[in-house]
């Protein structure tokens, strides 16, 4: 009895072995998931797009797409290794590097690594034009809903707030809810806006609009200066982005980018930084934010190190010298 069972565990110590020993290489990278925001916003349906351009490119490579509380979640797992690229918004990024905990980071997140500047998030104030919301002094005593918490929509609506000199006591109610459930109150009259940083055209506000009559308040360049944050930029929302807006209205933008952690594989970065440039077309088709993103500004303002797989992709088509 005992040889056999001698015989019968060198057998499974061989055949693990064989198994280890025939792998495929890099198999350990052969799942790449895509960290993006809720369903209702502008990451997801990029995300779900990227991650087609990524298997299109790397067929032996399993993608998923994930949907989170974006930027802030987005970093906190990358830092963690629970992802491998992800979108977020500049000041996020910014705030995850140098650690800012009223942000939502603890400890600076060193592992993060820059793949790409994409397109800019328009904040937009989104009010009910039964609300007589007209402008930032308006909202004082109002209901209003801000995004997640600790999301990057919800630490932009804390800095233009801020800036507006208004803070969260100053409204009737504050809720803080994704995209999608926020115009679901909106639409049943429980709240009177909803502020969304996001690509232009998101399709939570276009929701809105073709369901209720709404009024973009303005965010005036002199607030956004007061903001003191270089990541705040003065950006215009042009007439006619939703129905019944039919004049340009001043906002603010903040880049966004796409990352990943410093883990992970050169080659893989490589050919997910290759993907997504040469699958753009599907990203613009995904949505019409993606019509920003522009191969001339992909490094603008990138508040971390490039990951060397990226610089290696820029370096060969000449982005990078």
């Amino acid at each position: 009895m005992k040889t056999t069972a001698r015989i019968l565990f060198h057998g499974c110590i061989a055949l693990v072995v064989s198994l280890l020993a025939t792998a495929p290489a890099g198999a350990a990278d052969q799942f790449i998931n895509v960290l993006t925001g809720g369903t209702s916003g502008v990451y997801y349906p990029l995300g779900v797009a990227l991650a087609n351009s990524i298997g299109k490119a790397m067929p032996s490579v399993k993608t998923s797409v994930q949907a989170t509380k974006a930027s802030v979640e987005n970093l906190n797992l990358l830092q963690a290794g629970r992802g491998e690229i992800a979108f977020t918004l500049g000041d996020s990024l910014s705030d995850a590097w140098k650690s800012n905990e009223d942000a939502g980071f603890k400890t600076p997140l060193k592992k993060l690594r820059g793949i790409a500047a994409i397109y800019p998030n328009y904040i937009q104030i989104v009010a009910r034009a039964d609300s007589g919301i007209k402008t930032l002094a308006d909202l004082k005593g109002k209901s209003i809903s801000v995004g997640a918490p600790k999301s990057g929509t919800e630490l932009n609506a804390r800095a233009i707030l801020a800036a507006a000199g208004l803070s969260y006591k100053d409204f009737s109610k504050v809720e803080y809810l994704p995209f999608g459930e926020s115009v679901e109150l909106m639409k049943n009259r429980q709240i009177d806006v909803t502020l969304q940083s996001a690509g232009l055209g998101v399709s939570a506000l276009r929701d809105l609009a073709t369901s209720v009559d709404i009024v973009v308040v303005p965010i005036p360049a002199d607030v956004i200066r007061k903001t003191n944050d270089p990541a705040y930029l003065p950006a215009v929302i042009p007439a006619n982005t939703y129905r019944g807006q039919t004049t340009d209205v001043q906002a603010a933008a903040v880049q966004n980018y796409l990352v990943t952690y410093d883990g992970l594989g050169n080659d893989v970065v490589y050919s997910m930084t290759k993907a997504f440039w040469t699958g753009l077309d599907q990203l613009v088709a995904a949505h019409s934010a993606a019509k920003s993103i522009d191969i001339k500004h992909a490094l603008d303002g990138m508040p971390v190190p490039l990951h060397p797989g990226a610089e290696r992709y820029y370096m060969e088509i000449g982005v990078l010298k």
